[in-house]
């Protein structure tokens, strides 16, 4: 890590100096593990290879969960709380102080309000678009249904989109301010928001060409758009809305007690979306400084309800009908598929075309980890899942949604991924547009909120289970992981095209 980026959340130091993520990550998740399963905790203490042995562990932690609802939970408070003590905030001066003291500190500077009333009119029900098509009514109905019984989405997904289609008057969202961290995210949910004339608080970087984007979509929206502007930039734009692409934005990373203040004097109930990516490293810095946001935002304010998009490419346990149709499409592969699997796996010492689960388990273990896309994505990722279990344990509403695999410009810039994803289909998993993905999403999210989060659970897992949008993941006849190389070379022309 440069000096240049030694400010605001960092890992921290070891004796030597060194900001290692992978010692972060190690400690976090033997952490995590350690109140339920010392074992695996040790496991994890003990890998020596953390960029490439990070999936067994990722794994442990799903698996020791389902033990109860109890120990579920308890690997996500740890984990949390681990992740607190450990991350450091680099003060100016150079000076250090740990991750909880956002939770009180002051910001660095006030930030001031700027609205944008879009000029559009808002949409009035609900259309998705696909494959160059605005699905409705009928349209949408066989694209659900066709999706279902595919295994694309879990049917309490497909019922989910049904209650929002009926209910075209959720889509507004009244009375609710959604904060979308992460304005300019890909398949964030600020510009379909917007178009069903929702009201919207924007939060990304300072950064003018998003922010040209951000408002443009705003304007030519239904809805209301909030942005945060730092005062003493003021004088570095053009006066008025034409300069505020120059003024708006604040960095979570470097000051969220800033941005905790702002969205604390949003009035009316207010939701926290936390749509935040960024590469490598700088990913589990920015989910950290999320993390304690929401901590101050839940001690602010008792009408917080909280909005996570969860990846498919992780570890998550399934129900027993997945694992019912996963058999099943194992069981009636083609007679030339059966024949190639069977050297396959004998030359990849079983690696390659595993069945995806053991029949009647129930439930099973979804892995479909991608180990291209390292542990500090698996981290950062599984830290929302954390906070999303305990708040709504907590009695919060929570909306948390699997999201199906897409072609994100991040996912196509890495070439392994691409050629997979491109492959994907020959193995029965649906890889989705961002146009397609980011409606759906919001879609999830509308219902959520007007239902309360969704129903109750027995346990943990099931509310991550709960209309799901896999693309097929869960569902396919094999592991994934053990099919992703043999889609990479199948999609490979096709990635490169």
């Amino acid at each position: 890590m440069s000096s240049d980026e030694l400010a605001g959340v960092v890992f921290p130091a070891s004796p030597d100096g060194r900001r290692s993520t992978s010692a972060l990550g190690r400690a976090v998740v033997a952490d995590a593990l350690r109140p339920v399963d010392a074992a695996g905790a040790l496991g994890a203490e003990h890998e020596t290879n953390w960029r490439s042995g990070y999936l067994v562990h990722f794994r442990r932690l799903v698996e020791a969960g389902l033990a109860s609802k109890a120990a579920w939970l308890a690997i996500a408070r740890a984990g949390l709380d681990s992740l607190h003590a450990r991350m450091r905030v680099a003060t100016p001066g150079g000076g250090e102080a740990g991750l909880d003291s956002l939770l009180t500190g002051p910001g660095q500077r006030p930030f001031a309000t700027a609205t944008v009333h879009g000029t559009g009119e808002a949409e009035s029900e609900f259309a998705l678009p696909y494959h160059g098509e605005r699905l409705r009514g009928d349209a949408l109905a066989r694209r659900l249904d066709a999706w279902v019984a595919a295994g694309v989405i879990e049917p309490t997904c497909a019922d989910a989109l049904r209650a929002v289609a009926a209910h075209p008057e959720w889509l507004r969202l009244p009375g609710r301010t959604v904060a979308v961290l992460g304005a300019g995210a890909e398949i964030g949910p600020l510009p379909v928001l917007l178009g069903w004339g929702a009201r919207v608080a924007g939060i990304d970087l300072p950064h003018p060409p998003l922010w040209d984007r951000v408002l443009r979509t705003a304007q030519g929206a239904g809805g209301t758009l909030l942005v945060p502007v730092a005062p003493q930039r003021a004088a570095h734009g053009v006066p008025g809305d034409a300069g505020l692409r120059e003024r708006g934005g604040l960095d979570l990373v470097g000051d969220v007690p800033a941005a905790a203040d702002w969205l604390a004097g949003i009035g009316g109930p207010l939701v926290l979306g936390n749509y935040v990516y960024a590469d490598g490293a700088a990913n589990v810095r920015v989910s950290a400084a999320v993390d304690a946001l929401t901590l101050r935002l839940q001690a602010a304010r008792d009408d917080l309800a909280l909005a996570f998009l969860a990846t498919p490419t992780d570890v998550f346990a399934v129900s027993g009908d997945a694992v019912a149709q996963s058999a099943r499409a194992y069981a009636s592969r083609s007679r030339g598929a059966k024949l190639a699997g069977r050297p396959l796996r004998t030359l990849s010492g079983g690696r390659l075309l595993r069945r995806a689960y053991l029949p009647g388990a129930d439930p099973g273990i979804s892995d479909s980890l991608v180990a291209q896309q390292g542990p500090n994505y698996a981290l950062a990722k599984r830290l929302q899942r954390w906070r999303a279990a305990l708040a709504r344990d907590g009695g919060s509403t929570v909306s948390l949604n699997v999201a199906p695999p897409t072609r994100t410009k991040s996912v196509v810039r890495n070439r392994a991924l691409a050629a997979a994803y491109a492959g994907a289909h020959r193995f029965g998993v649906e890889v989705f547009e961002p146009a397609t993905c980011k409606v759906l999403m919001a879609a999830l999210l509308v219902h959520d909120l007007h239902n309360g989060g969704g129903p109750a659970h027995a346990h943990p897992w099931q509310d991550e289970a709960y209309a799901a949008a896999t693309g097929g993941l869960w569902r396919i006849a094999y592991a994934p992981r053990s099919a992703l190389g043999l889609a990479a070379l199948l999609g490979l022309g096709a990635a490169r095209a």
